[in-house]
């Protein structure tokens, strides 16, 4: 498995300790995020990732920005790419069961790091359960 991670400036710490957790299970990591807590635009990061997913060179992404929404909205302008803002392991799971999320986006000022981590190990986890869920994930798109 290989996972597309980056972050804005609110994100550093997090992203080490997701980075640290995903290496110690084997997965391999591409990191386009920051690590300085310099003031950057979040949708550099974003649109990194995205395009990552989007062209089949990660399996899964993650972003991270203090609220999670400006960087899970840039994250969503790319084709095939389904991000979903997380705040808890729920909502990381359902993402992945009902809506076939492939981004989890998560607010670094609204979730702790231990959150963060274990978000991801559920997101990750999860598989998509289809059915009835795949007729509106087909919906999505706009082309």
């Amino acid at each position: 498995m290989k996972i597309a991670i980056g972050n804005d400036h609110a994100g550093p710490a997090y992203k080490k300790a997701i980075v640290d957790f995903l290496t110690s299970k084997g997965i391999e990591v591409i990191n386009f995020g920051t690590d300085t807590f310099d003031s950057v635009d979040y949708p550099d990061f974003g649109h990194q990732v995205a395009l990552a997913v989007e062209n089949k060179q990660a399996d899964f992404g993650i972003v991270i920005c203090g609220s999670g929404n400006g960087i899970a909205i840039t994250a969503n302008k790319h084709q095939g790419v389904r991000c979903a803002l997380c705040w808890t392991k729920e909502i990381a799971e359902l993402a992945r069961q009902h809506n076939d999320a492939n981004i989890i986006s998560i607010p670094a000022r609204f979730t702790s790091i231990e959150q963060a981590v274990a978000m991801v190990e559920v997101f990750l986890a999860t598989t998509f359960e289809g059915g009835r869920h795949q007729n509106r994930v087909n919906k999505i798109s706009c082309s």
